[in-house]
This record gives C-alpha cells, structure tokens and sequence, in this order.
C-alpha cells in the first residue's frame, strides 16, 4: 500500500478527529444545561437540609436536659481541659447569655417557702462556683431556685497557687484550695448594680425573680487578722442593699485562722457584729428588705463543738445555717490518686459527714433557724435524705461540676419521682422534719434544775481546785519547815 503523503495524512486525521469534538462539544453544553438546571435543586436541598439540621442541634443545645451536656460536652471538656480552666470556661459560657436553659417549668411537689418567701423548687447553687457575680443570671436560667455567688473578699486577691483544684473522677469528688481568689468587693458590687433595670423590676428580691433567692457568701482577705470581723462587716454594709441573703464563711478549709471563728467565743463576738451591721441597714431600694444573714459552717466539727455553736446561735439574731462547707478528712473509700492533695473535699463521699452533722445542729436549733443543706448531693433522692435530717432546702456544687447545666433539672426530676413514692411534697417532709426533730425551749423549772445542776458542778470544780491549793500549799510549808 503506498504511503499517504503527509499533507493528505494530517487532513485525514483531522477529519476523523472531527466528530469527537462535535460530539464532546455537544455532551459538555448538554451536561452543563442540566447541571445549571439541577445546581438550585440541589443547592436549596443542602440549604433546607442544613437548616433544619442547625434547628435541631440549636434546640438539642439550648435544652439543658439534653444529654449532650452530660454525656459528650462534659467528658470533652474533662479529656481536653484542666480543672481550673473548664472551671472558667463554664462561667464565661453562661456569662455570655449563650448557654442552655431550663425549660420545663418546676412540678408543684416541689414549691416550698424559707423565711415566708416561696421558691419553686428546693435546689439551690453553692458558693465557689460564680465567684465574682460574673453569670447570675445564667445560672439562674438552669434552674437554680437559690444561686449563692462568692466568697467576696472586700480588697482584691489571687488566692492560693495553681494549681489548686483537683478532679477525683473515680470518686466523683474534687478537692480544692483556691484560697479564696476573688475580685475583690468594688468589682462585684458593680456587676450587681449593673444587672438592675432602670424601671423597678416586678419583684422585691434581688435575684430580680419572683420565686428565687440571691445570696453573697462573704470571705475574709488572707491578710487580715484572724480574729478580725471587719472583712465580714464591711461585706455586709457594701452588699446588704443587693441580696437576698448574706452568708458568714467561717468554714473555708484554705484561709488559715479562718476556721477558728467558729470557736464559741470568737463566734458569739462575729454573729453579734454582723447582726448589727445588718441591723443598722437602711430597707434596700431595690427589695424593700434588710438581707437575711446566715452561717456556713464545716463538717468538721465533733458534737461537742456543734453543741456550743448551736447555744451561740440560738442567742444571736442569725436567720439560718448552711451545713456545710468542704472537708479536711478523707474517707479510706477513696481511690483517685489525687485523694493525697491538700485542700477541702467536696462530692459524695463529704455526704456522711455533711449529713451527721445537719442532725446534730437541728436537734440544737429551734424549728424558727431554718439548715440549708450542702455536701454530696448528686441525686434527688441525696436531696430527699437532707429534707428528712431538717433540711429545708439543699445547694449543689461538685455534681454540677462533673453533670453540666442538666444536674439541676436531672436531679429536680429525679426528685419528684422520689416525692411521688412518699405521697408527698417536700415542704411537707421537710416540714414534718424540722418539726419533729428541732430543739425544744425546756419548760422553766426544768431549766431552773438544770442551772443549778451547772452551778452545783462549778462549785464542786472550784472546791475541788481549792483543796488541790490547799493541798500544794501545805507540802510546800511542810518542806519549808524541814
């Protein structure tokens, strides 16, 4: 076969190359009208898919029942973050109006009333998580019935080193030692004043709300004297006119000397002082009311010690007790390798003692004093058992660490169904508690026989301290005459 020439072999191979481009030319401009066709079909699904999707996740996040709280953001969070430092994060997320919300409205079993004033359920946050009155309102929206900012200091302090809060995941528990890092009074005291609207809120109560309580726990500077009550004095004259409910701190494990004011003596002195602060407060503008003043105190405290406490409160004009702070001691059940740091332990395992000891003090305190009850509650039936010791309304602290923003709807929940079984409300139980398990005035002539029962024993003590006198005296004379 002869060849083409090359003029001729070019010309044929454009030709037959000819139709591929015809075709390809009318597969792309066909391929591009559908796809210009279908592209806004598909583009408006993504977007609605997307939409809805963003729906979801946004009802699912702003619902603090959901279980991503406590089952996916928590454990994250705990996996990516020290102690401190999700700590901090928690209180800038609910600071930031962002955070989820309570939306179930409380069950009726749960209403109940401290001081005459009725709150809608029983659970209450504890000091130490808001520190510096940065998310009131934020934690109020979980559904806390009582929310407790502080300690307040009245001159700004660090507290202790970092790092200085402990996760005991395998026990639940943590163990702190922030040492009372604060702000400092002028701080907070502004936010407090900046939260007010500029019409009169609907309300007398400083936590703005109808059916709940703001209280400031107020702490003394590390610098100040031990046996001084002039931090707890001033605390009470700068946040009276903002609060509730003003809470003494006298139980904090992590300011040394701070724990000795619960001594009979230097107790008698500190109550009679804030009283009087409180007492010399003009009705606030904002409430109408002077706050009411209560005590927080350790678990600590052996019988005896809780025995002359009581005897020191009932003669004060206190309105209340908080029991109770975190603990020095360590239950041999601990087994998180962090169970050896030093500072107070808080969780479930405080629960025993923190419960021993509301017993002690209601069986020494009138029915009128009512026991705020704190330590170890992570369920609603923990709740219920303080209510049944004379507790009329309990706080939470490391369980909201560990659970997220459902621990309080999770255990109000959970403590319906408790109050269900009983057939009864809490302030039924509580009440029947309190009633039943109080101290009692003793009629006059039994106190009459019991003063001269302690005057017998002091005369006897004094006559027996005289002989020993007399005793010593007479060896001493009679190996001075040898």
């Amino acid at each position: 076969m002869p060849l083409l020439h090359p003029r001729h072999a070019l010309r044929l191979s454009k030709l037959s190359k000819a139709p591929t481009r015809y075709l390809t030319t009318q597969s792309t401009t066909a391929t591009t009208a559908t796809t210009s066709t279908s592209n806004p079909l598909r583009t408006a699904a993504y977007t609605a898919a997307f939409l809805v999707s963003a729906g979801l996740f946004t009802v699912y996040y702003l619902d603090s029942r959901s279980a991503l709280h406590r089952y996916v953001v928590m454990p994250v969070l705990r996996g990516t973050l020290d102690t401190e430092t999700g700590h901090k994060l928690a209180v800038r997320t609910l600071k930031s109006g962002l955070a989820p919300r309570d939306v179930v409205e409380d069950d009726e079993r749960l209403k109940c009333q401290v001081w005459g004033e009725e709150v809608s359920n029983p659970v209450g946050l504890a000091a130490g998580f808001d520190k510096d009155g940065e998310a009131i309102d934020g934690l109020f929206n979980l559904g806390f019935s009582w929310v407790e900012i502080g300690s307040v200091t009245p001159k700004p302090q660090p507290g202790n080193p970092r790092p200085r809060m402990f996760r005991l995941e395998e026990d639940s528990a943590v163990i702190n030692r922030y040492g009372f890092p604060s702000q400092g009074a002028a701080s907070v005291l502004a936010r407090l004043r900046s939260r007010i609207p500029a019409f009169r809120p609907p309300t007398d109560r400083a936590a703005l709300r109808n059916d709940a309580i703001l209280a400031v726990n107020l702490g003394k500077n590390k610098e100040s004297a031990a046996d001084s009550i002039d931090d707890f004095v001033a605390g009470v004259r700068t946040f009276g006119p903002y609060s509730d409910v003003l809470v003494v701190n006298v139980s904090s494990p992590n300011t040394p000397g701070l724990r000795g004011l619960q001594n009979k003596d230097a107790l008698e002195q500190l109550l009679s002082g804030v009283t009087k602060a409180r007492d010399e407060l003009a009705p606030s503008e904002l409430t109408g009311k002077r706050p009411k003043v209560l005590l927080k105190i350790a678990p600590d405290l052996d019988e005896a010690q809780i025995v002359d406490m009581a005897d020191v409160i009932r003669k004060s004009h206190i309105d209340g007790v908080i029991v109770s702070n975190t603990t020095i001691q360590r239950p041999k059940s601990l087994i998180s390798p962090n169970k050896t740091e030093v500072g107070g332990l808080s969780g479930p395992p405080i629960k025993p003692f923190s419960l021993q000891a509301l017993k002690t003090l209601r069986a020494n305190l009138p029915s009128s004093i009512p026991i705020i009850g704190c330590g170890g509650i992570s369920s609603g039936k923990d709740a219920l058992d303080y209510a049944k010791a004379g507790a009329s309304l309990v706080q939470v602290y490391t369980s909201f660490g560990y659970d997220g923003v459902g621990a309080c709807r999770r255990i109000k929940d959970e403590l319906v169904d408790e109050l269900a079984k009983e057939g009864k409300t809490w302030e039924q139980i509580s009440n029947d508690a309190v009633e039943k398990l109080s101290w009692v005035e003793p009629p006059e002539e039994t106190r009459d026989v019991r003063q001269l029962v302690r005057e017998a024993e002091e005369l006897t003590e004094l006559l027996d301290e005289l002989g020993d006198k007399m005793q010593a005296e007479a060896a001493a004379s009679g190996g001075a005459s040898e």
